[in-house]
């Protein structure tokens, strides 16, 4: 049996861990109403930016002569996976990496060669546990990504697929929900989807607008922007995702620290009335031996 020492410290060492993970859940907390509030306040201008993409798409005519929609037979397809920096989020991070292995199986399983960017340094330490060749990787950014960030993503992207090196671009991320709630994503990045041009549906308000310069060279400014709101609108709802997930786990360790506590302290009580009852009977035995 374990001594009432022994059961103190394991009690103090306990208490001490519940502290950290309260405090952790309260930052996370804290951290996930800003990145709440930046993807509310981001949605409105990409719901624009959407809808400005399908007008101007409408009036373009062969939309595919652009080199960000133009589609071609697959023989590399990019991966793109957002993770976090940081661990201690339940299954955020692996649930990803998960996915975008199943993803890479996949494809290779169709003959095609697989590239990796990554987001988030437990992804591309993962994966390279994984022995998987990452082209590129941005660390250091997920707790609070800007906008310059997303920039630099999408002008790699763009570029892969602009040259050639890569046929299709696959975006994997965590779409937040609640902080109790994160959905697994898979979305095709590039060539831009024709879900995100309208499809056919907008062809009817060709004509509504006049474009100077032309319609085809407005939207060659426009795809590259809409990358990288899409990218960014992704990096926020992981960010968001990821403090929703921490806080949670934090939550239940919090809880099954106290709920450990209490089981230490009811054994350490009953030790301590065993530790009585030995002394009580120690001390009537010595007295009818006085006898």
């Amino acid at each position: 049996m374990a001594t009432l020492q022994h059961i103190r410290r394991r009690i103090r060492s306990v208490n001490n861990t519940k502290k950290i993970t309260k405090a952790m859940e309260l930052v996370a907390g804290s951290r996930l109403r800003r990145a709440q509030a930046r993807i509310q306040a981001l949605r409105p201008y990409a719901d624009g930016m959407q809808q400005l993409i399908v007008d101007v798409a409408a009036a373009s005519g062969n939309v595919h002569d652009q080199p960000l929609l133009a589609r071609r037979d697959v023989t590399n397809v990019a991966v793109l996976a957002l993770t976090g920096d940081r661990g201690l989020a339940g299954a955020f991070n692996a649930n990803v990496v998960r996915r975008a292995l199943e993803i890479a199986r996949h494809e290779r399983g169709a003959g095609h060669q697989v590239t990796w960017l990554v987001v988030g340094r437990r992804g591309a330490s993962t994966l390279r546990f994984r022995r998987q060749d990452i082209s590129t990787d941005y660390t250091g950014i997920t707790d609070r990504p800007a906008y310059a960030d997303a920039q630099a993503i999408a002008e790699r992207v763009a570029e892969l697929y602009s040259t050639g090196a890569v046929d299709r671009v696959v975006l994997v991320y965590n779409h937040f929900i609640s902080a109790l709630s994160q959905r697994l994503d898979e979305i095709e990045l590039l060539p831009v989807p024709d879900t995100a041009l309208g499809g056919q549906e907008a062809v009817h308000i060709e004509g509504s607008y006049v474009y100077e310069p032309d319609s085809q060279e407005i939207l060659s400014e426009l795809l590259p922007s809409y990358l990288e709101i899409t990218i960014f609108r992704a990096l926020l709802e992981s960010t968001a995702s990821e403090h929703g997930a921490r806080m949670t786990a934090m939550r239940s360790a919090s809880d099954n620290a106290g709920a450990l506590i209490g089981d230490l302290t009811l054994k350490m009580n009953r030790a301590r009335q065993a530790a009585i009852t030995q002394e009580i009977l120690e001390v009537v035995a010595g007295a009818d031996a006085l006898e």
